[in-house]
């Protein structure tokens, strides 16, 4: 795949993306170095790195993310490196509004049946596109945290920043259902809530 990327210094840490053709193929989360930024990037993801247009707008919309200043995306999103099955759960995420939870067992009934949570949890953790595809807004059905490829620790910082970080701490270790989002299904970064915080 023919690719450009851009890595930049955020609030959080050096942050990373990678664009194709069609669009924003890849984020990498804040890491301690720049080194670290283009490891993660991998060698298939390593093209050119430079900036255009569509680089320099996502690397803006994350910051202001980041700054609290925005909750939804505009840039059009490449997820293509994904199977059919990963690109559905992707879409899926994309409708888990701003500033709410849902659960593994929430999405997969989404997607196909309960039955399949464990294999949708393997496509979140697999997400290219971390915060615009927000994984992070994917907890337990318990209530717990889950898991998370960015660490818990950055998964604790964006439920925080949306403020649904709370929901998790009423949970207290009780059975606690997390309620779902909406149904959209389009690739793109709008489709995600732009309710003001």
């Amino acid at each position: 795949m023919n690719t450009r990327t851009l890595i930049f210094k955020s609030r959080w840490g050096w942050m990373g993306l990678a664009e194709s053709p069609a669009g924003i193929a890849s984020i990498v989360l804040s890491k301690p170095s720049k080194l670290a930024v283009q490891s993660t990037l991998g060698s298939s993801k390593l093209g050119e790195q430079s900036s255009s247009p569509r680089l320099r707008a996502a690397k803006k919309q994350l910051i202001e993310y980041m700054a609290g200043k925005r909750t939804s995306f505009t840039f059009p999103l490449d997820l293509s490196d994904g199977t059919a099955f990963q690109r559905r759960v992707w879409r899926t995420l994309q409708s888990v509004p701003y500033g709410t939870l849902s659960s593994y067992q929430n999405l997969a009934a989404r997607v196909g049946g309960k039955q399949y949570a464990r294999a949708v949890g393997g496509a979140v953790g697999s997400n290219p596109l971390p915060i615009v595809v927000p994984c992070h807004r994917i907890v337990a059905q318990d209530g717990s945290i889950g898991g998370f490829s960015g660490g818990l620790p950055t998964k604790r910082k964006l439920l925080a920043l949306e403020g649904s970080l709370s929901q998790l701490a009423r949970a207290g270790g009780s059975r606690h259902k997390v309620g779902g989002g909406g149904d959209r299904s389009t690739p793109t970064a709008s489709s995600l809530s732009s309710a003001p915080r």
